[in-house]
């Protein structure tokens, strides 16, 4: 532009000058508009699918024979995936364009893909997810934050993020996601939508990216009670009939005093639920951290300071710590290698954790293992063969967005006590969403036991509708008041 200026003041007298000239300056103020409207047309598509996905495909059913002889279970729903599983043909980016950069498509098609298809299900596509899927806030550096649809101003949660935000805005009828310390359940939550994450193993991972191989698990979202519930007997592979059980309802009530949402949105709606269902004994309430401290020795060995000894939340502490201490040194054992011959790209939160893994020195690594076998033990005394443990899925709202002052040491630490009962019991949780508080999504979540994935998916399905009826009738009540309070961050 200055050249053309230049240009005009040595030529003013010469009129073939402001002809050029003039062409010059339309052509640079139509290539400027043109950019423009590619911008406000990459935004707006951007923004039409609230940023959840990555790459759009159709991965349509496998073919049936000509006279099926009943109709498929997922015949007619869709569903997204997300950047973790591999795809025939598509390189598997692992929420991170160096990963995508050095590695080449996949040749095989990760299983629970195949079942999928094979069941009646088309996919529609793959989603955004936190880089290497090491975060819980759901945000991405490189590919941007999927939209929350339900709180816009506020993080999705993570690393699932792209396809919780897919479900929740009704792209699709159900996603794929994977949880390790969370990943599921916290998106699950922060949307507003179910999240279910089953027993370790339950679910075939071939076809995966590994992160942390004793933590990791495939879960799927979902808006309906009854796709969660058919999704699940897809991968789980369950007889379709079992005989009914009676179920009890184990409330831990220390967890739900670390909660910032009063009891009134949770424990009581759940409580009142069941009053009106059949098959439910009397609930049950128990102080959980000090169940776990008295059942699971190996945990003193990581003993932490408390001021809140009293509710026995050191061992929750203790716990949540096994869990990410494991998280690192699988991950390490994992990709090292890749990481320091690539050198990727990250996102500060996640190049602080992914470097913390790789440059820690993991002793004594057996002792990790030893806590989560003694977790799963004392989960199933617990329960036995009909409990099910009810607690908050996560005890503070979703973060606003861009906002570390609301991320601290102290919410990740919080978010982890609770989120480590089913990460380091192996066991399945289920997260069902319970209206809303302050304007952001409320759940509460059913933890059973290794291996009682069908029980707790059943009772999922029969509790939802009693579940939602006393949500509203929540909604419009004067509140009560919360008879043992709700616990003071600064005693965390």
């Amino acid at each position: 532009m200055s050249k053309t200026i230049n240009l005009i003041k040595a030529n003013a007298s010469n009129p073939k000058v402001w002809i050029v000239a003039g062409i010059t300056v339309a052509g640079i103020l139509l290539l400027a508009d043109t950019t423009r409207r590619r911008r406000r047309k990459a935004i707006i598509i951007q923004r039409q699918d609230f940023g959840a996905f990555l790459e759009r495909f159709d991965l349509i059913p496998f073919p049936q024979p000509p006279t099926p002889p009943a109709k498929l279970p997922l015949q007619g729903l869709t569903f997204a995936i997300k950047d973790i599983f591999d795809v025939k043909g598509y390189v598997t980016g692992f929420g991170n364009p160096d990963w995508r950069r050095t590695h080449e498509p996949s040749d095989k098609m990760a299983l629970v893909l195949t079942a999928l298809l094979q069941n009646g299900a088309k996919c529609v596509g793959k989603t955004v997810m936190d880089e290497l899927a090491f975060g819980i806030r759901g945000e991405n550096k490189h590919y941007g934050t999927p939209i929350n649809p339900k709180v816009q101003s506020n993080i999705p949660g993570g690393s699932s993020s792209g396809s919780a935000v897919a479900v929740a805005a009704e792209f699709v009828d159900f996603a794929l996601g994977t949880d390790t310390i969370g990943c599921i359940r916290i998106p699950a939550s922060f949307c507003g939508i179910l999240g279910f994450r089953p027993s370790h193993r339950a679910v075939s991972t071939i076809g995966l990216i590994p992160h942390s191989q004793s933590l990791d698990t495939i879960g799927w979202f979902a808006r309906d009670p009854s796709v969660l519930h058919r999704v699940g007997h897809v991968l789980l592979k369950v007889k379709a009939v079992e005989p009914k059980r009676e179920r009890r309802l184990v409330f831990a009530d220390d967890l739900f005093q670390l909660s910032k949402v009063t009891k009134q949105k949770t424990v009581y709606v759940v409580s009142k639920a069941i009053e009106k269902l059949s098959g439910y004994q009397p609930p049950q309430h128990i102080n959980f951290s000090q169940y776990v401290a008295s059942n699971v020795p190996s945990l003193k060995a990581f003993g932490q300071n408390s001021t809140n000894l009293q509710y026995g939340i050191s061992a929750l502490k203790a716990l949540s710590s096994v869990m990410v201490s494991l998280q690192s040194y699988e991950f390490k054992t994992n990709h090292e290698e890749w990481v320091k011959n690539v050198k990727p790209r990250l996102g500060p939160e996640i190049s602080h954790r992914v470097l913390a893994a790789i440059n820690t020195k993991y002793e004594n690594v057996k002792v990790l293992y030893k806590v989560g076998t003694e977790m799963r033990a004392a989960l199933q005394s617990l329960l036995k063969d009909d409990g099910i443990l009810v607690i908050p899925t996560i005890v503070d709202p979703p973060p606003k967005l861009n906002s570390m002052k609301d991320y601290s040491t102290e919410f990740h630490d919080r978010a982890c006590a609770v989120l480590s009962i089913a990460s380091m019991s192996g066991g399945c949780q289920a997260c069902v969403p319970l209206g809303n508080d302050a304007g952001c999504p409320v759940s509460v979540s059913f933890v059973s036991y290794h291996g009682a994935d069908k029980f707790l998916l059943d009772a999922v399905l029969d509790m939802y509708a009693s579940l939602q009826d006393q949500v509203s009738i929540a909604s419009k009540s004067v509140p009560l008041p919360d008879v043992n309070g709700n616990m003071d961050a600064s005693q965390w």
